[in-house]
């Protein structure tokens, strides 16, 4: 059934049909609610290109990943944020249009998208600290949402985050209530915004306990097994080796896990472990009880929801920007207990 043959059967205007089915405020409730139901009906579905011609749109979103940062597309925390943003994306009938763009080529390809006019609309990952982006999206007039922000730009752009700094105060607080005094930091790549402010709260809650941050026992960088076994396995072999160690992600915490067997430690017991992002559809976290103690936060839920403001942006322009803090929870695992005696 086409959209013609969908009007004449409910005794409507094409354009009225249109209009319910995407969304236009003129229309009545209850004739939206017709409308959707006969759609649902006669599985209709709105041939995009035609819904493209009619609001002037592209009905695409695009999400730009510089080479540099390709190993983001297999990384299991930029899966789920996909999957809950394409979740969005759909039921608003658009496409996500994913490019990958050689490093220092960003800029030429942004201005080419909005020149072409192929997407209405530009989510924006791994912010850095400045990040060149935002000034420029904002220059095109091109609606974007960030996932993450960017801490030396003003705040006058829209974006979705969690709140980094607590979560990994939080978790540092707890290790210290444990009696660990030697805890080490596997951190991301701290030129990224999410990792400077992780490891601002691990510093900050070392320091309120007396607490000065050990350089031997903090380390940045790609946020992979082998980059976490790499970390711990060097730190367990230090003299004074940490008790306890506070991992970006879940695969680094996977890496610190085989480090500890490797030195013939028992996780929990001598060496605790808290990682964040746990919460991951193609890497849980054990089944009842959580292998590893966590700071938990949805990545599916946030792309679900940044992805609801870039629409709301594109549908209803020049408003102010949108912005939403997510905050993780702390669940204990067995990864964690006392500090060791020495």
């Amino acid at each position: 059934m086409n959209l013609k043959e969908l009007a004449q059967h409910l005794n409507l205007s094409q354009t009225t049909v249109s209009r319910a089915l995407n969304g236009y405020p003129e229309v009545r409730d209850a004739t939206r609610k017709r409308v959707q139901e006969a759609a649902i009906a006669f599985n209709y579905t709105p041939n995009t290109r035609a819904k493209a011609l009619a609001t002037g749109r592209s009905m695409s979103i695009g999400t730009v990943i510089p080479t540099s940062n390709k190993h983001e597309m297999v990384n299991p925390i930029f899966g789920d944020f996909v999957t809950g943003a394409s979740e969005a994306y759909v039921k608003a009938g658009y496409d996500m249009v994913l490019t990958l763009i050689e490093d220092g080529e960003e800029e030429r390809l942004y201005r080419a998208i909005r020149a072409k006019g192929n997407v209405d609309g530009i989510m924006l990952h791994s912010p850095t600290m400045d990040d060149p982006r935002v000034g420029l999206l904002k220059e095109l007039g091109l609606p974007f949402v960030v996932h993450g922000r960017a801490s030396h730009l003003p705040p006058d752009y829209s974006w979705l985050d969690m709140n980094n700094k607590r979560a990994f105060q939080r978790a540092t607080a707890f290790l210290l209530e444990l009696g660990h005094r030697r805890i080490a930091l596997i951190n991301g790549l701290e030129q990224q915004d999410f990792a400077f402010r992780r490891r601002s709260g691990y510093v900050e809650a070392l320091a309120q306990h007396g607490l000065t941050e050990d350089p031997a026992l903090m380390t940045s960088s790609e946020m992979t097994e082998l980059e976490g076994y790499r970390a711990a396995h060097r730190m367990l072999a230090l003299p004074d080796p940490p008790t306890a160690f506070l991992c970006s992600s879940m695969l680094m915490a996977i890496g610190t896990r085989r480090a500890v067997a490797d030195a013939r430690l028992d996780l929990g017991r001598d060496v605790s472990v808290i990682t964040h992002d746990d919460d991951l559809s193609y890497l849980k976290n054990g089944q009842d009880v959580p292998i590893f103690t966590a700071t938990r936060s949805s990545m599916r839920d946030a792309g679900r929801r940044a992805a609801t403001m870039l629409l709301q942006q594109i549908a209803e322009p020049g408003g102010q920007p949108m912005q939403y803090m997510m905050e993780a929870e702390l669940i204990v695992g067995q990864s964690t207990g006392p500090a060791p005696r020495r």
